[in-house]
Order: C-alpha cells, then sequence, then structure tokens
C-alpha cells in the first residue's frame, strides 16, 4: 500500500495511506476542497487501490495582513472509513510517522486531527487484537498515538466527526481544543471490554468533567452527545457537521496569527503548569515571564499595539 504522507506540492495529491495530511500555507482565506475519488474517478496519474481515496486538493491562498510569517497548519485524516477509522496496528504506525514528519516540518506549526466517514475513531480495532492482542503500552510504546501527538510543540485541534470511542477518545483528549460535529458522540467502552486504559482516558477525563460524572462515563460505557459534551467541559463547543473542518482551518488561522513562538511557549507553559499545584504553576509562570519579557524590545510592542487594537475593534 502506498503510504506517502507529505502535500508539500500546490497541485492535487492523492494519497492511499491510512493517514493522509493537508499542509496549508497562511492562515485560509479559502478553505481547501475536499473531495473523494473512487476508483471510476480518480485522476489519470494516481495509482487506484481497493480503498476509496480521501483527496486533499491545497489552496493557494493571499497571504493575511495578521499573519506574521508564512508558515501553516496541517488537516491529518485518519482514513479507515469502512471500519469506523479504528486503530490497526498499520493505522498506529503511520499516525506515529505522520505526526513525527509534521514536528519536523518548520512550515506546519499548527495541526488538525479529524476522521474520514462517519466516525473520528472507534479506538483499537477489535477484530485484530482478538487475533494478535494488545499493542504495548507505556512510555516506550512504538504504537501509542497520544504520546506521538504529545510530541508536537504546537497546538493539535481535534475535529470531532461521528463517533470517538474509547481509544479515539482518548486521541480526542490528547488535543489541545476539541471541536465537536453536531454528529459527535463519545464514549468509553473501556469496562465493557475488559481492558483497562493505557492512554491516559482514567485520569485526563476526570480532570476535565469532575471525578463523579467521569465515573457515570466511564463505568457504564454510555455515549454522550455532543451538546452534553459541551456542557461537561469535554469539548470547546458544537458545530455543524458541514462546517466542521472549515472552523478548525479558521481556528488554526486565529492561532497562526499571533507571535510565532507563542504558540509552543505559552502551550508549554499551560501544559506543564496544570500537572504542578496552583502556586508551584504560579511560580513557573513568573520564572518564564522573567526570562522571557526581559529580551522584548518596546519598539516591538509598538509594531504590534496597531494590529491588537484593530482585531479587537473587529471582534466587538
Amino acid at each position: 500500500m502506498e503510504s506517502k504522507l507529505r502535500s508539500n506540492s500546490r497541485s492535487p495529491r492523492p494519497y492511499a495511506s491510512n493517514v493522509t495530511t493537508n499542509c496549508m500555507r497562511d492562515a485560509p482565506r479559502i478553505s481547501p476542497k475536499v473531495s473523494r475519488h473512487s476508483r471510476k474517478s480518480a485522476p489519470p496519474h494516481s495509482k487506484v487501490s481497493e480503498r476509496q481515496w480521501i483527496f486533499h486538493e491545497i489552496a493557494s491562498p493571499e497571504p493575511s495582513r495578521e499573519i506574521p510569517s508564512e508558515k501553516g497548519y496541517a488537516v491529518l485524516t485518519l482514513n479507515r472509513p469502512e471500519a469506523m477509522n479504528a486503530l490497526s496496528r498499520e493505522l498506529l504506525t503511520e499516525l506515529r510517522s505522520a505526526v513525527a514528519e509534521l514536528e519536523q516540518d518548520p512550515e506546519v506549526r499548527v495541526l488538525i486531527l479529524t476522521g474520514a466517514g462517519r466516525a473520528f475513531c472507534a479506538g483499537l480495532d477489535l477484530k485484530e487484537i482478538s487475533t494478535i492482542g494488545l499493542p504495548a503500552f507505556g512510555e516506550n510504546g512504538e504504537l501509542d498515538p497520544v504520546r506521538a501527538l504529545e510530541r508536537f510543540c504546537g497546538p493539535v485541534i481535534a475535529a470531532v466527526n461521528g463517533a470517538a470511542i474509547t481509544g479515539g477518545f482518548e486521541l480526542a483528549l490528547q488535543c489541545d481544543v476539541i471541536l465537536a460535529a453536531q454528529s459527535a458522540r463519545f464514549a468509553d467502552t473501556h469496562a465493557r471490554v475488559g481492558v483497562m486504559p493505557g492512554w491516559g482516558l482514567s485520569q485526563k477525563l476526570s480532570r476535565l468533567v469532575g471525578i463523579h460524572r467521569a465515573k457515570e462515563i466511564s463505568l457504564t460505557g454510555n455515549f454522550i452527545g455532543a451538546e452534553q459534551a459541551v456542557a461537561w467541559g469535554l469539548a470547546n463547543r458544537v458545530v455543524p457537521d458541514p462546517e466542521l473542518l472549515s472552523q478548525a482551518r479558521a481556528l488554526a488561522g486565529d492561532m497562526l496569527s499571533v507571535v510565532p513562538h507563542m504558540l509552543t511557549a505559552y502551550k508549554s507553559l499551560i501544559d506543564e503548569g496544570a500537572t504542578l499545584s496552583l502556586g508551584a504553576a504560579l511560580a513557573l509562570e513568573t520564572e518564564r515571564a522573567r526570562a522571557a519579557n526581559s529580551k522584548i524590545a518596546p519598539a516591538a510592542l509598538k509594531e504590534l499595539e496597531g494590529g491588537v487594537r484593530a482585531r479587537g475593534r473587529s471582534q466587538e
């Protein structure tokens, strides 16, 4: 199976792998067109496989004045729609490789993660693990997708379409922002299949929604819908299904409009502080502020002042 993950050409490029990427330079004023090509409609230059293609057309938007650099974002799509994007070992390997490649790409500063078809991700492939067993869990687990996402320094946006179940739920929780389509549903079925979680769900969920709600979700295996997920603090907001990716791209564009180094530095400060007590986290903030802010020249602040004021007025 073809496994090319880069899309640095400005011409349309089909991908047959289980993970597809779509790199964008600058914040878009027009959205990339996403279409599917079957065996009959695949472009003449492409190779045809039994899998239906996910085809990303790369747009070339005009630069925005709000963007202080020419870097961009990437859309990473889990591509096993016939299996609700269940995490086979092949898909886990490709996901890890794709994220590692994007982390090394200086043109990619924000990552959007979504799923092909009617689901975000159904978790581990139960048919596969019933035959060959569970993948290794822990710090050195090569097939751990959560640790793979954790190594991406920039913001990661989950665009959750349809079901995010168990391992797919854990993928979403690792992201920095969760946008839930109206069709989005979340469930933890670890207790129903008799497998202990190993990608963080038992600890992250309770810290997000509270211990009592987390126990209700995990000890029943019941689904919660998009609106309930937002009400419980699990997702940022609900968006109409047709607008899910366009809103995720717009959010990535907003992130790309900040001072470039702040995307990683501020994310790191928030993430590291979240693991500490409040007192220790405030001390960490003070330490980082002293180190970083002492290097800022007044002229640099003056240069950015006008743009900050204009943006504020545009959002009134």
